[in-house]
């Protein structure tokens, strides 16, 4: 029999609210350390919590675009636990009175949608920073010492908890993906992996095809990237296999991700609810949010990612219409094709040459571009990528860079092709083998030899001519 991967996440997103969210203390990234604070996020005695009606507001906000149902009222608890980054030794949370409850995701796949459930979503606040001196890669985990920056702490976070309705790593990656997209669009968080500003743990558990009861399961934290979460969840899936296989019992731990072994570190025991000892928050009334706010919240909107790649997918294929909208790309293909450009090339454009440029989608001129991808086969392809790696540029104007022509004559490229592939017999030899994807390394060395002013189109036409003869 084989085994199914059971797979939930917690993805905690760091609101982008001028200020924090019990206190008046100013948010941001990169300050001086102990900077942004005062007696309420640093827990003096005496001093009361006010909450941030914004982060409560965004909240709302992003548990419509979840799917999820508002609460009528919702409470705000203690969550206790002993931690150098929690001055209060509590957090203040919520806990079965949240916000935002039962949701549902949906996370496009190529063979249908996958529905997501959404537990909850809850507003709280975010704690301090521990820096990890000493061992290895900033862990905790043979460090020598550990240090505190209180300015992260008490910034506005959300908390999304999945129920366990995913079933591979892959999956896992596209709803992470997909939810930064929406959170993004949303305008609430800039929802960055390196910065901190999105976070999240993955719970993992096997069990047989067929099996319905829910095993074991693992908490893997620490995890920055995408590709290392979908990497840490296959270890994890991995290593517990092995484990039941053997005849051994899976115990209920936290776990860190090393990206460089590839493998996890047991991290500690993995709490219940009961270790926390919540109970509610005795200086913060309920929330009760109006029916009119969340209407008008409902209204604004936008039209989701995963509506977008559906409705791209038709003229792009799956693969294409994902690429774009998890990058942000989509909404610039769409004013390109407006203004007349191919679909394809402007998709290949823009998810290869304008990614590689590190160019801003928002501040391309989408007729200006339109233009350049007309123009693509007749100017040179040197000046058509810097032409594309400086459209997001103040002013950009195509016409420069249209007034270059491409050499197109094949008489004058002729002696060109026949010198890289007689510098190349091993490759022509493996081509008329039947190895044809080595057309692109001939046109690329002709490419080369020209310093990128030949016609593409023209260089592909006259190598495959040479190679039939």
């Amino acid at each position: 029999m084989t085994w199914e991967p059971v797979i939930g996440l917690e993805v905690h997103v760091q609101l982008k609210t001028r200020t924090k969210m019990f206190c008046r203390c100013a948010t941001g990234f990169g300050e001086p350390e102990n900077t942004r604070t005062c007696p309420v996020c640093l827990a003096m005695p005496g001093a009361l919590p006010v909450p941030n009606g914004t982060a409560v507001e965004w909240t709302v906000k992003l548990g419509l675009a979840l799917g999820c149902e508002i609460a009528p009222l919702a409470v705000f608890h203690r969550k206790h636990y002993w931690y150098p980054d929690l001055p209060k030794g509590y957090q203040i949370s919520q806990y079965d009175e949240p916000l935002c409850v039962d949701g549902r995701f949906v996370v496009p796949g190529e063979a249908g949608d996958l529905e997501v459930g959404i537990v909850r979503a809850h507003l709280e606040e975010d704690a301090a920073k521990t820096v990890h001196v000493g061992g290895e890669a900033g862990r905790i985990v043979g460090a020598d010492r550990s240090l505190v920056d209180f300015n992260r702490g008490g910034t506005p976070l959300v908390e999304i908890v999945t129920r366990p309705d995913l079933r591979s790593a892959d999956e896992a990656r596209r709803f992470l993906q997909l939810l930064r997209q929406t959170v993004v669009e949303l305008g609430i968080s800039d929802a960055e992996m390196e910065k901190g500003t999105l976070r999240c743990d993955a719970n993992v558990s096997v069990r047989r095809s067929g099996e319905e009861a829910l095993r074991t399961r693992w908490e893997l934290k620490n995890m920055n990237s995408f590709s290392f979460i979908a990497r840490g969840i296959e270890a994890a899936v991995r290593e517990q296999v092995a484990i039941h296989e053997d005849g051994g019992v899976v115990e209920q731990q936290t776990f860190d991700y090393d990206a460089g072994a590839d493998s996890l570190t047991p991290h500690r025991t993995k709490e219940e609810a009961d270790d926390y000892r919540y109970f509610p928050e005795p200086d913060l009334v309920p929330l009760a949010p109006e029916r009119d706010l969340v209407e008008r919240l409902r209204a604004e909107l936008p039209e989701l990612p995963s509506a977008r790649i559906r409705r791209l997918e038709a003229d792009l294929g799956f693969d294409t219409a994902l690429d774009l909208v998890v990058s942000g790309r989509d909404r610039l293909y769409e004013r390109v094709v407006a203004a007349g450009a191919e679909a394809r090339a402007a998709a290949n454009v823009l998810m290869n040459q304008l990614a590689a440029a590190g160019v801003d989608p928002a501040a391309v001129d989408a007729s200006e571009l339109a233009k350049l991808l007309a123009a693509r086969e007749r100017i040179p392809r040197a000046a058509f990528d810097g032409a594309v790696a400086r459209s997001g540029d103040e002013g950009f104007s195509a016409d420069p860079y249209l007034a270059q022509e491409a050499v197109s004559d094949a008489a004058e490229l002729e002696p060109v092709v026949a010198r890289v592939l007689d510098a190349n017999p091993d490759q022509v030899a493996a081509y008329r083998g039947g190895k044809e994807g080595l057309l692109g390394f001939f046109v690329g060395q002709v490419m080369k030899e020209t310093g990128g002013k030949a016609n593409p189109k023209v260089v592909n036409d006259l190598v495959r001519e040479k190679l039939r003869s």
